[in-house]
């Protein structure tokens, strides 16, 4: 099951986190994954810890958010099976201390961002007559989380374009869903600790990982499970979703 063997999958942000663990475990697979990555460190680090698989990989280096390198680098692959948009940003704020700026950052990577991706991948899956799309959005999306208003509203935007997506081009047999992932222990929540709380980094990622109702943060690698799902023929009958992945986070939490 779940067998991905010679399908191009482009994993967006797969250097680190949730698409390093994606890129891995498709590449496990079977799948020719190819990381999309600014961080060239990162994306050399992924592509060595597949080879420790015995198996190969490509990177290329670029910023989702330009619509030219997007194009450019897509148009040079034969052709596109899975494209995974996992690339983006987080930003901390309400409506008041959220900056113009702020919104039109998280708008180029997460909106633009998964747009540009998008864009230039369905031609060659229209050529196929079959394709696969999946986004990365966030329980942020679903429910009101305190200080997270360009973020909330990037990653709704990321629903609304999948079930958009997923509408116009389900008679050329390509599906498109989105997962939304709650808190996930991440390198980026390392950083973010030690960033903000140096003092009490114990303390804060206790209370962060107990607003899962399920008393954790997911690994990355629970993510690229359900990705791997919704990625794969099993999952056929699947198009139009959002999944959250989240322990509870949404239903439970009263």
């Amino acid at each position: 099951m779940f067998d991905l063997k010679n399908k191009t999958t482009i994993i967006t942000g797969g250097g680190s986190g949730i698409g390093q663990a994606m890129a891995i475990m498709f590449a496990k697979q079977g799948a020719k994954v190819i990381i999309i990555e600014q961080n060239e460190t990162n994306a050399k680090n992924t592509q060595k810890l597949i080879a420790n698989e015995g198996i190969n990989s490509d990177y290329y280096i670029l910023n989702v958010a330009n619509n030219k390198e997007v194009a450019d680098v897509f148009s040079k692959l034969e052709s596109i099976d899975i494209l995974i948009n996992n690339a983006g940003i987080a930003h901390i704020g309400n409506l008041e201390s959220t900056l113009p700026a702020d919104m039109d950052s998280i708008y180029e990577v997460n909106i633009k961002g998964y747009y540009n991706c998008m864009q230039a991948a369905i031609g060659s899956m229209k050529a196929n007559g079959k394709g696969v799309i999946l986004n990365v959005a966030s329980v942020a999306a679903l429910v009101g989380i305190p200080d997270r208003f360009a973020y909330s509203m990037s990653k709704g935007a990321v629903i609304a374009m999948t079930i958009s997506v997923a509408k116009d081009y389900l008679n050329y047999g390509i599906r498109c869903n989105s997962i939304s992932p709650a808190r996930v222990h991440t390198p980026f929540v390392d950083g973010f600790l030690e960033k903000n709380y140096p003092n009490n980094k114990e303390e804060m990622f206790e209370k962060l990982s107990k607003t899962q109702p399920i008393g954790r943060m997911a690994k990355p690698e629970e993510i690229a499970a359900l990705a791997l799902y919704i990625c794969s023929d099993e999952a056929g009958f699947i198009t139009g979703c959002d999944y959250p992945i989240d322990g509870g986070f949404v239903k439970l939490n009263t």
